[in-house]
């Protein structure tokens, strides 16, 4: 390991020993804020430092068996250090990498919960449909992972598609899956209204954004505009007999959320200044990202909405993401809600992206 990489790892390992006795003093453990603070910092250096100290302890090993090596006068013993050396030259070589990986800095959004917007684009009602098919997919991978899905607002069609839907997802680590879903979603399929058997291709908009806490963004109540009106639904019918949906407009952007689902009109306001601060945190999160960095356009997420991520091919049972050029042979099982395969191989090239630009 060079010398450089060493001095870090030891002064991280350094700061994670003061944040624990820091922890450990009356003025911090008395202090929720400040404690929650440092034990965020604590829990993120963990793994790194648990990793580092495995490194030294197979080092002192590769050390020890060096040693034998060329003092041991007994060749059975020569034989079995050797087989040790080796062994371990490999381990520490893997271990390294790991740790250049873990050095790479964390996103600092992915422990949020996340709130998605799925739109259909091109298409007409097949986009609905898909549109549908893509929060089924969601809805069934939070499943797994023990999250909750709550339905924010949404504008279904006649056929059960969805023009638009708008959900939060809740529960650990959310947002660190799911932020590689945002972009448009090609879909390639013969639909059920296709008499001449021919393959139709539609398009779906995916927004992720990570939930904003209040104190991350302000909004002035002078710069909101509050319109209520009563809900509708399929066709555009009625589908409540008071004002309980809310159209809130933020003078300064021009942005316009709705919530309709609750029957409640608070309810509805709430969850409507909830996607508001999310959409908001995702403009200053672009902005800050592209003030960091001219290539960002060349990193796994663009983070662009109109760049085409994902293709999901029914004829040939194909999903491919274009971001990375991995197609799997599994479309049904993907929108069953099987992602991880996708979400970690995007997950490997974001971290390889990152780790070479910091070389």
């Amino acid at each position: 390991m060079e010398a450089r990489l060493r001095e870090k790892l030891e002064a991280l390992t350094r700061d994670h020993e003061l944040l624990a006795a820091t922890m450990a003093t009356p003025e911090v453990a008395m202090n929720p804020d400040v404690y929650r603070k440092h034990a965020r910092k604590y829990a993120e250096l963990s793994d790194l430092v648990h990793a580092f100290a495995r490194y030294k302890h197979e080092e002192a090993g590769l050390n020890e068996a060096h040693r034998v090596m060329h003092q041991e006068t007994d060749p059975d013993m020569v034989e079995l250090a050797q087989e040790e050396y080796n062994r371990l030259k490999i381990s520490l070589a893997k271990r390294e990498e790991e740790l250049r990986l873990l050095l790479v800095p964390k996103d600092p959004n992915d422990d949020k919960n996340t709130i998605v917007e799925i739109r259909a684009g091109t298409g007409g009602e097949e986009a609905a449909l898909f549109a549908a098919n893509l929060f089924r997919m969601y809805s069934r991978f939070a499943e797994v992972r023990g999250w909750k899905i709550e339905v924010m607002n949404s504008n279904a069609t006649g056929l059960g598609g969805f023009k638009e839907i708008c959900f939060q997802i809740t529960g650990d680590s959310v947002y660190s899956y799911m932020k590689w879903e945002g972009g448009v979603h090609r879909v390639q399929r013969v639909p059920d209204t296709e008499t001449q058997g021919r393959i139709h291709t539609s398009a779906v908009t995916v927004a992720v954004l990570p939930e904003a806490e209040e104190v991350e963004i302000a909004i002035d109540p002078n710069d909101l505009q509050f319109d209520v009106y009563r809900s509708s639904g399929p066709g555009g019918q009625s589908v409540n007999t008071t004002d309980s949906a809310v159209r809130v407009t933020h003078k300064p952007t021009g942005m316009v959320v709705i919530c309709q689902d609750e029957k409640s009109q608070h309810k509805n306001k709430a969850q409507a200044l909830r996607v508001l601060r999310a959409r908001l945190l995702d403009i200053k999160i672009r902005e800050e990202a592209d003030a960091r960095a001219e290539n960002r356009r060349s990193q796994v997420r663009s983070g662009d909405r109109s760049e085409k991520i994902r293709t999901y091919n029914f004829p040939e049972n194909r999903v491919t993401d274009h971001r990375i050029q991995l197609s799997l042979y599994k479309l049904r099982e993907i929108l069953e809600g099987d992602l991880i395969d996708l979400i970690e191989a995007l997950n490997v090239a974001d971290r390889a992206a990152r780790l070479a630009e910091q070389e």
